[in-house]
């Protein structure tokens, strides 16, 4: 079975005018999964595919540029007339429940169990959706924050979210056939890894021996084809840009 991945957005930290913030569809093994669910991703998606249809949603880390939309998706699914025929599963770190609620002003998440379940991310997580598995890794950042491996018909998708340079990471992307990978700075400072350069990016890409390379997340110190490029030299192997539409077979 196929298993493909359309680019829903790719900015940081901010949205763009025609370029929402980091977000995903994978697709495969039958199941459709929103990775991420950054600023504006929320009707990107919705060109693609009927959100009450997903088979689940993933978050990487709890920043606001990668899981802004799920209160699009709350509204949408809860009160938009896109009710899910059944909670959608949604796999992200222990707070995320809790700040939906905060939004609403709300003690808890329960009264959104009838449209969302979340289940909690950790190291090692594995779920698996009709012939599609999904693996997080644990990676760094400046919080709790996690890498995804997924897995369908014998091809590989790796996804860094955002990530420092880690053994991890190249754990993750190892023998992938396609790796999207952040490339968010230009150098780093004073010694902080939470972000990786586009030479990180390629040199993480060529260790993992991963057969693509797909730069996102390219942050506004850089643009993503001088990214592109920077990281290509380092990886040695093919390397595009990704682009808001673009659908990407694994």
């Amino acid at each position: 079975m196929s298993l493909t991945l359309t680019v829903l957005g790719t900015a940081s930290p901010h949205p763009g005018p025609d370029t929402p913030s980091s977000g995903y569809l994978v697709r495969g093994g039958g199941a459709e999964v929103w990775v991420d669910a950054g600023f504006g991703t929320f009707a990107e998606l919705r060109r693609h595919t009927d959100p009450a249809g997903l088979s689940a949603i993933w978050i990487s880390h709890l920043h606001a540029d990668h899981n802004a939309d799920l209160l699009a998706a709350v509204y949408g699914l809860a009160y938009g007339g896109l009710t899910p025929p059944a909670p959608v599963p949604v796999y992200a770190p222990a707070d995320c429940a809790q700040r939906l609620a905060g939004f609403f002003g709300r003690p808890d998440a329960g009264f959104l169990s009838g449209i969302l379940d979340f289940r909690t991310l950790y190291d090692g997580h594995v779920a698996r959706h009709g012939e599609l598995t999904l693996t997080a890794r644990s990676v760094v950042h400046d919080v709790e924050a996690y890498g995804l491996r997924a897995e369908s018909g014998g091809r590989t998708l790796a996804y860094s979210g955002d990530s420092g340079p880690c053994p991890a990471l190249t754990e993750l992307a190892r023998d992938a056939d396609l790796f999207l990978c952040e490339a968010d700075i230009d150098a780093h400072r004073d010694g902080e890894q939470v972000h990786l350069t586009p030479e990180d990016a390629g040199e993480t890409a060529r260790t993992a021996r991963a057969g693509r390379l797909l730069v996102t997340h390219v942050g506004p110190t850089l643009t993503p084809e001088n990214a592109t490029v920077r990281a290509a030299s380092t990886f040695g192997g093919h390397t595009v840009t990704a682009h808001v539409g673009d659908v990407h077979a694994v």
